[in-house]
């Protein structure tokens, strides 16, 4: 009898001990960028976010660095622009145990342009509908370059890679609306539901037509009272022209890394009685 209340009690114990994260959790991914991960002061103070909004011991997390040369692949081709390597500052971490819906925390002190929604919209429109990501820099960024980071956390997490065709979709919405919030007044959350209801009504009618395109943006523009140039219009409708192309890229990302979002292969949260029962 004894034996069984000291068990029962180990039980209790164990379950009003709040877990974190797990030793060597393969479902928790960080991704500095190279700049941050350089300097000891900037890594900790991405890492003192993280612990204080992520709640969990960075210590056994795997983690991964962004080069410059990583994001160049992707922001070369769109934007022009190249990073060199004390100019990629933007971290994440990818939770995927928290995998009912798709979250974003953006640390709105740091990341300056991008905002919470727009990396959801982007990340759904890749094909990734799951997990809580975490964004931060130890300097004021615009966040672009975070894109990067945060699909390379899911690549390492599922193991499996998104298409290349997919990234540069996802990477191409952001960089557009970044440069309309940078050069215009628009409100950024504004601009990012006007986005989501045109790719919304883009994806249910299968529009693929750039000037049908054009005309279902203005429309929201008027209904919505947003106001931005004709040129801004045009390039987000050559965005979400292209993200509308990508979706045979995106529907096959997707069916293999659908068992884990779903939590199909997500291993449960490890935390006291692991070590008992084993």
């Amino acid at each position: 009898m004894r034996k069984i209340m000291i068990l029962l009690a180990i039980i209790v114990v164990g379950m009003l001990i709040p877990v974190g994260f797990s030793t060597n959790d393969s479902q928790v991914v960080i991704t500095y960028g190279e700049t941050t991960y350089n300097n000891a002061n900037y890594k900790n103070t991405v890492d003192t976010f993280f612990e204080n909004n992520a709640g969990g011991n960075l210590k056994n997390i795997d983690s991964k660095i962004i080069t410059a040369s990583d994001v160049n692949k992707i922001s070369g081709s769109i934007t022009g622009k190249t990073y060199s390597s004390d100019q990629v500052f933007s971290s994440a971490l990818v939770n995927l145990k928290e995998n009912d819906n798709l979250e974003v925390s953006v640390d709105k002190s740091k990341i300056t342009t991008i905002t919470g929604d727009m990396y959801i919209s982007a990340l759904k429109s890749s094909g990734i509908t799951a997990g809580h990501v975490y964004v931060t820099s130890p300097v004021e960024a615009t966040g672009e370059s975070a894109l990067a980071g945060i699909m390379n956390s899911y690549e390492e997490v599922t193991d499996v890679k998104i298409p290349d065709t997919v990234k540069e979709a996802a990477n191409n919405e952001i960089y557009t609306q970044a440069e309309i919030v940078k050069n215009s007044d628009v409100d950024a959350e504004k601009l990012s539901d006007l986005v989501d209801d045109v790719k919304e009504e883009v994806k249910v009618n299968n529009v693929t037509d750039h000037s049908t395109i054009v005309n279902i943006i203005n429309n929201y523009t008027v209904t919505n009272n947003i106001n931005i140039t004709n040129s801004d219009i045009e390039n987000l409708a050559t965005s979400i022209e292209q993200t509308q192309n990508v979706q045979g890229d995106v529907n096959t990302y997707q069916s293999e890394v659908s068992g884990i979002m779903n939590g199909t292969n997500a291993s449960e949260p490890k935390g006291l009685l692991d070590g008992f029962f084993n």
